[in-house]
């Protein structure tokens, strides 16, 4: 179990002027540690390029050696992977990293021997229990301590059956891509059933779906609107291609420096956006020209323009929940209300990152209410400085450095919670404003 360390508060800057820079990113954390657990599970090696450097990869990288895994990091940062025979017990820190804690179980039913999962003190109270019962489901024995959380055990025999599962994952995506990247080791594969009220961020099941699809899996989907029965994805059995697997910029990170041009004014570029891609990210280019942007795109990237305005907006951000605290933060720097709804998942997030974002809105005086699903923000012209609370959560740190750039005095509690998924955020903010 990984304990918590802070680092000093982060007086996070002021924008003095416009901007005007480009950014390069590192690469998509979701991406990586798909690619990662592919890799592992492949019949040759992988070749990953351009792979994203975070303490959440890092996690993955560390579980999957203890697994049996041989991972090189060449001296360029790219990984070569070398799959291996997962034949010995292990204990895995999942930090809190959700890809680690909802992907690896399902693999680690492959190995012979019991595989430990634990994490953070916060990992402790993260929603488990869809991966837990679909491991017993498909007749895996599962030890927990009876709060279908971490800590937990799997003890693995080498091998899982498979066939058709049902489960609920409503709390996450997560749960139900953890299975499909495993289900091609499975005797049988997978068909795999959703059944449950809703199903947030299907655009990670999407790049989950084609990142297996790309490696020579056969999957297909059926019934995603749940009109003519439940949500259904099928993985057949079969060997996994290795080769050399490019990694995109990670879009989702992305938002905060798309963010800053609209609170700040002028304009940023986002450099190597992909034509195209399964990243949720992408789709911050059609909201936040809702909300006053112009966009553009070119062979440099993606370019994002603003005068400084920026408006309310009301909007169902279920395809992904994670583009949430970017939006939020501009809405309480809008001049007109906003309503986001479809995120109720994000209670089960790194913290429960409603509650968490009302709180620090309201702390540094904005009007923030939670609902049921989402929230509702209305303009303040009372924002003042204070100490913005991070709960462990990176993009709580970053979504207080962009209300930062137009109110001064708050200081980001912890910012290095932003290694997570972006260990040099601190660097690239200061740089983006010409002041590193």
């Amino acid at each position: 179990m990984t304990e918590t360390s802070y680092s000093q508060p982060w007086l996070a800057p002021q924008a003095k002027a416009s901007l005007n820079a480009t950014v390069s990113l590192p690469g998509s954390k979701s991406l990586t540690n798909r690619e990662l657990v592919l890799s592992a599970l492949a019949s040759e090696s992988t070749l990953l390029t351009a792979p994203l450097a975070s303490r959440d990869s890092a996690l993955m990288i560390e579980a999957l050696r203890l697994l049996g895994t041989e991972i090189n990091q060449l001296e360029n940062g790219d990984l070569e992977v070398n799959p291996g025979a997962f034949s010995r017990p292990a204990t895995i820190d999942c930090g809190l990293a959700g890809t680690v804690m909802r992907f690896v179980p399902p693999i680690s039913v492959l190995a012979s021997g019991d595989i430990r999962f634990d994490g953070d003190l916060a990992a402790r109270r993260r929603p488990m229990h869809t991966t837990i019962d679909s491991l017993r489901a498909l007749g895996v024995e599962v030890t927990d301590e009876g709060d279908a959380a971490l800590p937990f055990t799997v003890h693995g025999t080498g091998h899982v059956r498979g066939g058709d599962l049902t489960i609920d994952a409503s709390a996450s995506s997560q749960f139900v891509s953890g299975i499909l990247l495993a289900a091609a080791r499975y005797e049988q594969g997978i068909t795999l059933h959703h059944d449950g009220q809703h199903l947030p961020s299907m655009p990670h099941i999407e790049m989950t779906l084609d990142c297996l699809a790309k490696r020579g899996v056969e999957v297909t989907s059926s019934n995603l609107d749940g009109v003519n029965g439940l949500p259904t994805w099928t993985v057949s059995p079969g060997p996994i291609s290795g080769g050399i697997v490019a990694i995109e910029p990670d879009l989702s990170n992305a938002g905060p420096f798309l963010a800053a041009a609209m609170v700040a004014g002028g304009s940023v570029t986002i450099a190597g956006w992909p034509d195209s891609t399964t990243q949720v990210g992408d789709e911050f280019d059609g909201i936040l020209q809702q909300m006053g942007a112009r966009i553009s795109r070119s062979a440099e990237g993606l370019t994002i323009t603003s005068t400084g305005q920026i408006h309310g907006i009301d909007i169902d951000l279920s395809i992904g929940g994670e583009l949430t605290p970017v939006i939020a933060s501009l809405a309480t720097l809008a001049d007109s209300p906003t309503v986001i709804r479809g995120v109720a998942h994000l209670r089960g997030h790194e913290t429960d990152r409603l509650a968490a974002l009302a709180a620090e809105i309201n702390r540094i005086g904005g009007i923030a209410r939670e609902t049921p699903d989402g929230l509702e923000i209305d303009p303040s012209n009372n924002l003042h400085a204070a100490l913005w609370q991070t709960y462990e959560d990176h993009r709580m740190a970053t979504a207080g450095a962009i209300i930062a750039l137009r109110v001064p005095g708050i200081e980001i509690e912890d910012i290095t919670t932003t290694a997570k998924t972006m260990p040099n955020f601190d660097q690239l903010w200061l740089k983006m404003l010409g002041i590193a």
